[in-house]
């Protein structure tokens, strides 16, 4: 994976933590976003940790191309900011997860391991603001409906368990399906919902009512 922050000390006290896990190897560095761009179009990893405040191109506008240019990477910001803008920029941006440096190191760990596996992540506190926001209203809510009716049942079972925040994986085995399936459903959903990733999908399945009013796709 890359880490990308134009603090060294910040660098290292990462890489520190990610080397606990011996299923995790940093394979690149970057000072700012534009070196991480670099770096991902170099050593396709897997997951980029990018800070948000960087000179140069900043960590959102460097999610945003490398969502765009290597889909492939998925895509972590790691910030000392959990402000409601930064949060919605990134995600709308492309990226798969949003921590906190604040966050305790395991959460860390377990939101590499979960968009590595195909999966989104938000820590606990930036979650609760994004449902905090979506129990006022939400962006679009009204609209998300209608779109979820384009779905097929098959799909609308995947949404639901992506909305809970379930790995390709992990949505396999709960659904008896190939990954290589899962997958394709997932491109499916998000071109008929229009959305980018999965965390706006999620966010589309929890304000379709799919999941967090007693639905969860089957469990």
């Amino acid at each position: 994976m890359l880490v990308a922050d134009d603090e060294a000390l910040v660098r290292a006290a990462v890489r520190a933590i990610l080397a606990r896990d011996p299923e995790i190897e940093v394979v690149a560095e970057a000072r700012d976003g534009q070196e991480a761009v670099d770096a991902v179009r170099e050593h396709r990893p897997d997951v980029a940790l990018l800070d948000i405040q960087m000179p140069g191109l900043d960590g959102i506008a460097a999610a945003e191309r490398i969502h765009r240019e290597l889909p492939g990477t998925a895509v972590v910001m790691l910030t000392t900011f959990g402000e409601d803008d930064f949060i919605a920029r990134a995600l709308r941006g492309g990226a798969d997860g949003f921590l906190l440096k604040a966050d305790d190191p395991r959460e860390l760990l377990t939101g590499v391991h979960a968009v590595a596996g195909g999966g989104a992540y938000l820590s606990p506190r930036v979650a609760a603001r994004v449902v905090a926001g979506l129990r006022t209203g939400g962006p679009d809510a009204a609209a998300v409906r209608p779109l979820t009716e384009r779905l097929t049942e098959r799909e609308h079972a995947v949404l639901a368990l992506v909305g809970c925040g379930l790995s390709n994986a992990e949505i396999g085995r709960r659904l008896f399906l190939v990954e290589g399936t899962v997958k394709a459903h997932v491109s499916a959903i998000l071109a008929k919902l229009g959305v980018r990733n999965r965390v706006e999908a999620a966010i589309a399945a929890y304000e379709a009512g799919l999941v967090g009013r007693g639905r969860d796709g089957g469990r």
